[in-house]
């Protein structure tokens, strides 16, 4: 029974490109946008210290995936999804100074934010909804003293979000 050449090559050119994206996701590099487990952000208090961070994390294995740098906040996106920033200062005082923040995806993330609140409210803790922080981006925060120095934010889906 004779194979086809081509055949050949496109099982061999697919078996390669499964290898090659299965040795990626071992390693955490995996270069798809799925599954998108949301965020955890750290913040510098400036672009140099910022730069420093990202620098010692690369040292020990955490590398850079790429940058998403708004007005607002500069901010390197690692291969895991950690994200380490640094805010404006007015940026950052709007929504309370956080040195921390759990980013969760939502499909709706004003309604998200606003179920979150009030189920912390509902708790017995104070908590106000966000939205205009930072608006080259949909992302909507949520302050509240459950937290130490830290936010929850709501934000669509790495691929709803606009082209960094």
């Amino acid at each position: 029974m004779l194979i086809p050449v081509w055949i050949v090559i496109f099982v061999g050119l697919v078996f390669l490109a499964m290898a090659t994206w299965l040795y990626l996701i071992v390693k955490g590099r995996n270069p798809l946008p799925f599954p998108d487990h949301g965020s955890r952000i750290f913040s510098a208090p400036s672009a140099d210290a910022k730069t420093a961070i990202v620098d010692l994390l690369a040292q020990h294995g955490l590398h850079e995936r790429f940058q998403v740098n708004t007005p607002g906040v500069l901010r390197s996106i690692m291969w895991d999804g950690t994200i380490i920033n640094c805010p404006e200062p007015a940026m950052a005082a709007l929504i309370g100074s956080p040195s921390a923040s759990i980013g969760l995806v939502s499909a709706d993330p004003v309604a998200s934010s606003a179920a979150a609140a009030s189920f912390l409210i509902s708790r017995g803790f104070e908590a106000r909804v966000v939205t205009d922080a930072e608006p080259d981006l949909p992302v909507v925060f949520v302050v509240t003293n459950a937290f130490s120095g830290s936010v929850l934010n709501f934000r669509k889906h790495v691929i709803h979000m606009p082209r960094p």
